[in-house]
Order: structure tokens, then sequence, then C-alpha cells
């Protein structure tokens, strides 16, 4: 499988392009603010064709260029429901910067509208495009309709977990912002990443990538989880 991702805009968020190879039909995880040059080149550079924009939640950082880049392919976009009402108004429903401020950022007029053709993503599922497996795992607490994306072990190659604002190297997603929910962060962190295998790579919303091995032991979220899930509280 060809994955590869950059950092966008001012919120560094990390834009990540699947695919089965190089030539062919591909994924777009969170294309952010300012996403779109560098997309392009990735595209042309690889031979890639967008197949579908796949949003791990709904916040203006992720969701900056999904109506360009499905406007311009005409494709479709896929959230979980419950962040569905965010892409009605990104810039009204994201941060608490004056909603004027950002879309004062904007730089096309399509940046911060809806897309036409969005569909749902649900809790356990897994979707198939363009050869790309990915399974969908709910995970709130960032927000209410945050999900991750996983792709099955390869002969050679460990799962991939597209873990969104959920989990980073060494830290964990805020939940003091609007739909966010610390006690669904905490369920969300005991029953999606402490079941995974160590040597699944996450690939997270912001920042460096890392392991599920690396943040078991290192990440100070993560201390003390596995014995409260074990005990059940």
């Amino acid at each position: 499988m060809f994955i590869t991702g950059f950092p966008a805009g001012v919120w560094a968020t990390n834009c990540y392009v699947l695919a089965a190879a190089e030539g062919e039909d591909c994924v777009v995880v969170d294309p952010g603010q300012d996403s779109m040059d560098i997309l392009r080149e990735i595209l042309t550079e690889h031979r890639l064709r967008p197949a579908a924009v796949v949003l791990t939640h709904g916040h203006i950082d992720h969701v900056w260029s999904v109506a360009p880049l499905t406007a311009g392919y005409d494709i479709p976009a896929y959230i979980h429901p419950d962040d569905r009402y965010r892409l009605a108004d990104p810039a009204g429903s994201s941060f608490a910067e004056a909603r004027e401020s950002l879309l004062a950022m904007t730089k096309g007029e399509l940046e911060l509208t809806e897309p036409d053709d969005v569909r749902p993503l649900i809790d356990g599922q897994t979707i198939d495009i363009a050869g790309v497996s990915l399974r969908v795992d709910h995970a709130p607490g960032h927000t209410e309709g945050s999900l991750t994306f996983r792709t099955e072990r390869g002969a050679t190659q460990p799962p991939v977990m597209l873990s969104g604002d959920l989990l980073f190297a060494g830290s964990i997603g805020r939940t003091d912002l609007a739909g966010g929910d610390a006690a669904a962060m905490r369920q969300s962190l005991i029953r999606v990443v402490l079941p995974s295998d160590d040597d699944t790579i996450v690939m997270p919303g912001h920042g460096e990538r890392t392991t599920i091995g690396d943040e078991r032991r290192n990440n100070p979220f993560l201390q003390g989880l596995s014995a409260a899930a074990a005990d059940g509280d």
C-alpha cells in the first residue's frame, strides 16, 4: 500500500493520501487549510486520482479544503453522522476564534462551504474505496463524531491507524472545545487504542508518527488505563 502525508496550514494538520499503489485511485484523509497545492503535487508525482475524502472529524483544521477537493474531482466526502453538522458551518462549529477572522483566511469561494455529496461512516464498518480497505472506529471525546481509520495487516506491513485527534505522539486530543468530552475520550482510548497491536503505526492528525507500543510505554495519558480497563473502571 502507498501512504504519504504532510502537515498543512497554520495548524499543521496532517493530510494523508492512501492508495493500493502508485498510478491508482486514492483516498484523501483530512484535507486541511492550504493543503491543495501540496496535494496536487503529490497526485501528479505519483499519478494518483482521488476517489473519496474521509474525515477523522469535523473541525475546521481538518475539513478546510474538503469542498474544493470534492467539487474538483466530483467525489464524495465521508464523515461520522455526529460530526455531519460541522460541515455546514466549519468556521462556526470549531474553535474560539472569531468566525470573521477564519473566513478572512480563505483563498477561494469554495473553501469552508459544504460538500455536495456527504456520506455517513458507522462504527465498526469496513469501507473499501479504490482498493484501500479501512476499518472505521468511532472514538468520541475530541468531538462527538471523531473517528479512527485502520488498515489491515499485510504480509510485510504492520497495520496503520490514522488516529485523527484521538492519539498523538506523547499526548491525546483536547476535550475542552465544543463537543469535547473527557470521559468519552478516556473510553475511546480504552476501547480503540489499548487493544491495538504494539507494532501498529499511528499516523496522527498533528505531529510525528509513532507506534501503539511506544505510546503504551511512554504516553502519560495512557498510563494506568490498562489497569483501569482490566478492572472495569
